[in-house]
């Protein structure tokens, strides 16, 4: 049986007014097909991506080399972009096809030699990060895995582990199986006691959840475009300006060099982040990205937040009144953009709500991330389905 919603109070934040709401949403297609709420794991892509899309065929069309000049701009308008969203200068963020790769070629600037050879990770990573370093092995790194099995991060335990033997710390800034983050400041004055060095994976935050990487000091982040960034198939790395000069990546490519656009060969390395560049970019993704990136700077990442704290709350409140065992934290200070339900067969859930054009994702629990463009109304419509479900 449906129970009751409970209230919504006069006090629930809103990033836009309605008309300007109505708007927003008007960019994304996807959201006239369905109730949307799986950004957490691929957000939906603006329209304007068609233009793009149009454009870049146009130019394959009626192939010229010069085109090369507008597509570097348009990769470096976009790391610049990603860059001022972290807080971070000019410069300092390079993107890449992959998190993947970006982390290995972080990785391949360390020796690993006794007695600094520690990796410390927690188990709550994506699988990337353990695949990565375990490789690196082979180098000398020694990967050390603190965690409780469970969804939340045990910070007290992991920053136990952290001594002078630790080179490189990597977190979730939110976990994704169950969008819980880390308390990032104490973490990294914990870890820059001992003199580690932190790697931050913020692919499900950066978009939705605030980061200041200035402020923070965090050494280096991750992330990419296709969850809450409403972009495509591009990763991004930033890394503390002050700490370029001391890293050399093995895994490399002609376009980190000094003189790679000269078409000469480099004598060194390329200033800030573009050291940490590879081969030839494929500039498609970050010009299509850039239109997603470009709607969530005008409306603020602080507004965005204030909006997916109400849309959260919400499903909070729905599950809590339906019974619903929630994974996810609470408290708003501890919680990214994603609620974790479990619920019984979640996967068979999962798939039937989809077949009623409400969607979300399933990793062990039921994953519902709304994002900007979603609305109180359609998290009532998706617990109003879920209850049901719940109920055959």
């Amino acid at each position: 049986m449906t129970r009751p919603h409970p209230p919504p109070g006069p006090d629930i934040p809103s990033c836009l007014d309605r008309a300007a709401h109505a708007a927003l949403r008007a960019e994304f297609p996807l959201l006239e097909q369905c109730v949307y709420l799986n950004n957490n794991s691929t957000g939906a892509v603006p329209r304007g991506a068609e233009r793009v899309l149009r454009g870049y065929w146009e130019t394959l069309r009626t192939w010229r080399d010069d085109v090369w000049q507008d597509w570097h701009v348009g990769l470096d308008r976009y790391a610049d972009g990603l860059a001022a969203l972290l807080g971070a200068p000019p410069g300092s963020v390079v993107t890449d096809a992959n998190l993947s790769t970006l982390l290995a070629r972080v990785a391949s600037c360390f020796d690993y030699r006794p007695p600094r050879d520690r990796v410390v990770i927690t188990d709550l990573e994506y699988p990337t990060v353990p695949f990565v370093f375990q490789a690196f092995g082979r180098y000398g790194a020694r990967l050390e895995v603190v965690g409780t099995g469970g969804p939340r991060l045990d910070q007290d335990a992991l920053e136990a582990r952290l001594d002078e033997r630790t080179l490189l710390v990597c977190v979730p800034h939110a976990s994704f199986t169950s969008g819980a983050t880390v308390d990032l400041p104490r973490l990294i004055a914990r870890a820059h006691q001992v003199g580690a060095l932190v790697v931050v994976d913020a692919f499900q935050t950066v978009g939705v959840v605030p980061l200041d990487v200035t402020t923070l000091g965090v050494d280096v982040v991750l992330g990419g475009a296709h969850k809450w960034l409403c972009g495509v198939g591009t990763a991004f790395l930033y890394v503390r300006p002050d700490l370029v000069p001391q890293l050399e990546p093995a895994a490399t490519g002609w376009q980190a060099g000094d003189r790679a656009l000269t078409f000469q060969p480099s004598t060194g390395w390329a200033p800030g982040a573009r050291r940490f560049a590879g081969g030839t970019p494929f500039p498609l993704t970050s010009l299509v990205s850039q239109v997603g990136l470009d709607l969530l700077a005008e409306v603020g990442v602080a507004a965005i937040r204030r909006h997916s704290l109400a849309l959260t709350q919400r499903l909070l409140d729905r599950a809590d009144a339906a019974g619903i065992t929630v994974v996810s934290p609470r408290e708003a200070h501890r919680r990214g953009g994603v609620v974790c339900l479990d619920v019984p067969d979640g996967e068979t859930v999962k798939r039937r709500l989809a077949a009623r054009n409400l969607i979300c994702s399933w990793r062990g629990y039921l994953r519902v991330g709304p994002h900007v463009y979603n609305s109180l109304d359609e998290i009532d419509a998706f617990m109003d389905a879920l209850d049901k479900e719940l109920a055959r």
